[in-house]
């Protein structure tokens, strides 16, 4: 286990090949690589900072899901999300890095993440990049992130209007989604201005549909009204859930009921 204490430290001994990054380690204490070597970067100060930046917020990589919470600049939303994530002893050491680079589209926060267009800042000693996170999910467990490269931050826009969040689980607490869902509409006198919806554990990321959203984008209350039934129309033909624990035709019901809920409480 290599501990370095900064993150210029920590981006070399990465370069060199041959280590696992670890933060809170919730997700290599139950699946623990053959043979690591473990590159610990929990306590580097550069991803510990949370920093309001107007628009969005600064999240490091290695701030905790309790501390996410217990912060004042947090949007609520992501609030809403991480309270729903396991137990008190796993948001106290999983880390917003670590869900994302866990590269499964059940991780409560990257839905979140998906649903508000958020980046991340990846870091090498080569530089630094900053994919869209829609980017940055290859597919199941496949990342757009290269063998030197950590996870920094996520710029995590505030949402603008009202949002609606639900995690359907097994059980209330220590649950990991069958279905999740999260939507975020403004509305300007009676304007549409922007819409977005977002759907994990269906598929193998995150979905989202931004050319069906469009459809109700610029539309008023009443026009989105009156196009409702092609607008769920048109995610039931979208949406193609893949196997798991439950049924394909019981998580698209519930995707669509979940869209339409949302939709109702924003008067459509």
């Amino acid at each position: 286990m290599v501990r370095p204490e900064n993150l210029n430290d920590a981006l070399k001994t990465l370069s060199r090949g041959g280590m696992t990054i670890c933060a809170g380690g919730t997700d290599v204490m139950v699946y623990p690589p053959e043979n690591a070597r473990l590159l610990m970067v929990d306590r580097l100060p550069e991803l510990k900072l949370i920093e309001d930046l107007g628009d969005a917020v600064r999240i490091g990589a290695a701030v905790t899901f309790t501390e996410g919470i217990e912060s004042p600049i947090v949007p609520e939303l992501m609030k809403a999300a991480l309270r729903r994530i396991a137990a008190p002893a796993i948001r106290n050491m999983g880390t917003f890095g670590g869900n994302i680079g866990n590269g499964s589209a059940k991780a409560d926060s990257v839905l979140i993440d998906f649903v508000l267009d958020a980046k991340l800042e990846l870091a090498s000693i080569r530089g630094t990049r900053t994919p869209d996170i829609d980017k940055f999910y290859l597919g199941r467990k496949k990342l757009d992130l290269a063998p030197d490269e950590l996870i920094a931050a996520i710029f995590l826009p505030k949402p603008k209007g009202s949002w609606y969040y639900e995690k359907v689980g097994g059980r209330e607490a220590l649950a990991i989604s069958r279905l999740s869902f999260a939507g975020v509409i403004d509305v300007r006198d009676g304007v549409i201005t922007s819409l977005s919806a977002a759907f994990g554990a269906v598929a193998d990321t995150v979905l989202r549909f931004k050319e069906l959203e469009a459809m109700l984008t610029g539309k008023s209350l009443d026009e989105a009204r009156a196009m409702k039934p092609d607008f769920i129309a048109a995610y039931d033909r979208a949406i193609v859930p893949i196997r798991g624990r439950v049924s394909e035709t019981w998580r698209k019901e519930v995707c669509l009921n979940l869209l339409r809920d949302f939709l109702s409480q924003n008067g459509i």
